[in-house]
């Protein structure tokens, strides 16, 4: 039995790197994405799969826009009118206010879509296939929030939590793997992070929301294959059985520029599976990073050099470089912007770096107090930088000192103007003698 095993679509993804298409009025981004997927589908109808798991997580969001909803929609119509059984799985991101509110993927049940099932809650399916039956238990992203509000767990911490939420688990599982029909092929497909994984952008996004699972709870002989969800990154976990994440099939953001993306094509056998994971052809993410500060002469040729020397046709691309404070006059961002021009988007990130030793006031006991007026020009005299700004902040300090003075006492006569009206000491300078201060 042929199974092709997909995950982590993420559609509308990213799409600050990307910018719109004059011909189709699309986010090129949004275009990368859907020629992935596109990919997919075309590779399970050719050849053909008798069965299509996906392992969670469609959208950025339990909310997408029409647009996108739309362009998920019409690539998996195509393996409905083709009559290849299809599990849509429900991950973190597919899920309403942390499971509480539905998930975006529900509408697939709600329509009745021939051979769709969405699973949105731990429950063992039989599915009849062109090659005969097969069964799928579906594990969907689980929160400890399912066990928050409830009276049994007020008082324990979220260790407790986790471990009693764990032992629900491990017991509910162990109920669906009873009802198993030994003389069927069968998969456990989950949407999980696992303890032995090689995590990435992944675990900061639900750092707090989600639990980890062992991976002696999925890696059961019973189980054919387990076809994983959630990790970014192209991994297989365990080969008896197989444990396998595909990974994304589309570069969400930099945190993925070296990950090489795509699907998994199962032969699932009782007893004997075998897979292979088929790479995509997706967008490169290329970072440039130069170091000028070392350099005496001419930094905006050693920027070029590194952007002329790498591969950044049709890449996304970040030019992350340091420079001195005196560099910055020496740069040219046009002719950067024009040396990348063959690049699919760009983003310069400048790092300032100050070498020189930053300047430090004397030492003051504790006990010692100074007047403001004193206190300011002794930091005055310490930072000659600010030394066209001397004669606002004195008067600026005037300003305050009058301010917070009672109204029954006298106030110090304000600065006043050519015309005779009083002076008034802007208020960014005011601002910036508070933050001073």
């Amino acid at each position: 039995m042929k199974i092709l095993h997909v995950s982590d679509i993420h559609l509308g993804s990213g799409l600050s790197h990307g910018h719109i298409n004059p011909a189709t009025g699309l986010n090129t981004r949004l275009e990368d994405f859907i020629a992935a997927l596109a990919t997919c589908i075309d590779r399970a109808l050719s050849e053909p799969v008798d069965l299509v798991l996906f392992g969670g997580d469609a959208f950025p969001d339990a909310t997408p826009p029409p647009l996108v909803h739309e362009a998920f929609a019409s690539q998996f119509r195509r393996l409905a009118d083709a009559r290849i059984p299809t599990v849509l799985l429900v991950g973190n991101h597919d899920q309403h206010a942390q499971g509480q509110g539905g998930a975006s993927l529900s509408l697939y049940r709600t329509l009745g879509v021939p051979g769709f099932i969405v699973g949105d809650r731990l429950a063992t399916h039989r599915i009849e296939t062109r090659r005969g039956s097969v069964q799928v238990i579906t594990l969907p992203w689980l929160t400890r929030s399912t066990l928050l509000t409830r009276p049994e767990t007020s008082g324990l911490s979220l260790a407790q939590v986790h471990q009693l939420l764990l032992e629900r688990l491990r017991l509910a599982l162990e109920g669906e793997i009873r009802q198993l029909d030994p003389a069927l092929p069968t998969v456990l497909l989950a949407h999980a992070m696992v303890d032995t994984a090689q995590y990435g952008s992944e675990r900061y996004l639900s750092a707090g929301k989600g639990f980890t699972i062992p991976l002696s709870f999925l890696a059961r002989p019973c189980f054919d294959y387990v076809a994983l969800g959630h990790v970014h990154r192209h991994q297989v976990l365990c080969h008896d059985p197989p444990v396998v994440y595909p990974g994304s099939i589309e570069r969400v953001d930099f945190g993925e520029e070296g990950e090489e993306k795509g699907y998994v094509l199962v032969n699932l056998a009782k007893g004997k599976t075998e897979f292979q994971f088929c790479p995509l052809p997706t967008r490169p993410f290329r970072t440039i990073r130069v170091d000028l500060t070392e350099l005496e002469l001419d930094p905006q040729a050693a920027l070029l050099g590194a952007i002329a020397s790498g591969e950044i046709s049709g890449a996304v691309v970040r030019v992350m470089y340091q420079l001195r404070p005196d560099q910055i006059p020496l740069i040219n961002l046009h002719e950067l912007q024009k040396a990348l021009e063959r690049a699919h988007s760009v983003s310069l990130l400048p790092q300032l770096v100050n070498s020189q030793p930053i300047a430090r006031l004397p030492e003051v006991a504790l006990e010692q107090c100074l007047d403001p007026s004193h206190a300011l020009q002794l930091y005055l005299d310490h930072h000659p930088d600010l030394e066209p700004l001397h004669q606002d902040l004195l008067a600026a300090l005037q300003t305050l000192n009058g301010h917070s003075e009672e109204e029954s006492q006298d106030t110090p006569e304000m600065p006043r103007s050519p015309e005779g009206r009083a002076a008034r000491t802007p208020e960014p300078v005011i601002q910036q003698l508070k933050l001073l201060s």
